[in-house]
């Protein structure tokens, strides 16, 4: 009879595991293939929009309109960690747009080697907009002289600016912007900041383009940043 249970209880006990395990390969198979189609739809805006910009006549009937982002347009399973909040978004490049992506103006292409990354750079950093792509949050605008902050959410999946900590100083990033214009960046400092923390937004470029990234942690109150400046 014991010897009963026991089997009993052992089969209960392998089934939760089989169970478990399908969850798992389910959970990890729906993250990559997501990962795929956001990175896949993305790869199609910023090839768009560099076709326009380097036909240097941008006009509507080029633009990618990709269909409007919904509550269903999300990246379940990969839990975004931590926010950073809005600023204002009063970048003057939103009219010369000659694409746009899932209902929002496409303001640029970022383009990061050490990460294999290359994004659209969308014209506010709105929480629909931040599931597709990363985003104008404050600043001069897109290759402008002065300061740009850029957002992009933390997946774990791998998606945006995730693996945002790994760059270091002397890194290169690599900005195209509407009017066909691409500078290269350098990476010279990458530091945590609380969530709170806006005070270098608005910073002394000395003359130069400066571009800021940011994204959350897996603190929720802290976020790494990155400053790059014009070569």
């Amino acid at each position: 009879m014991f010897n009963s249970k026991f089997n009993t209880l052992l089969t209960v006990l392998l089934i939760i595991a089989i169970i478990g395990i399908i969850g798992l390969i389910g959970y990890f198979g729906y993250s990559v293939l997501n990962k795929y189609n956001i990175d896949s739809n993305a790869k199609d805006a910023v090839d768009a929009f560099e076709g326009a910009v380097g036909n240097k006549n941008p006009n509507p009937n080029t633009n990618t309109v990709m269909p409007p982002v919904t509550d269903n347009n999300t990246v379940e399973g990969d839990i975004t960690i931590g926010e950073v909040p809005e600023a204002s978004t009063n970048n003057s490049q939103t009219s010369q747009s000659p694409t746009t992506y899932y209902g929002y103006n496409v303001i640029g292409t970022i383009s990061i080697p050490k990460l294999s990354i290359k994004y659209p750079i969308l014209d506010k950093a709105t929480p629909k907009a931040l599931k597709v792509a990363v985003a104008y949050i404050d600043g001069v605008g897109v290759n402008d002289v002065g300061n740009t902050v850029i957002q992009g959410h933390n997946y774990k999946n791998g998606l945006f600016f995730s693996n945002l900590n790994k760059l270091s100083n002397g890194d290169k990033i690599y900005i195209l912007d509407a009017n066909g214009k691409q500078i290269e960046y350098e990476v010279y400092q990458v530091f945590k900041a609380e969530a709170t923390d806006t005070s270098f937004y608005r910073r002394d470029t000395t003359g130069k383009s400066e571009i800021t990234l940011s994204t959350c942690t897996t603190d929720y109150d802290i976020r790494t940043v990155v400053f790059a400046k014009e070569v």
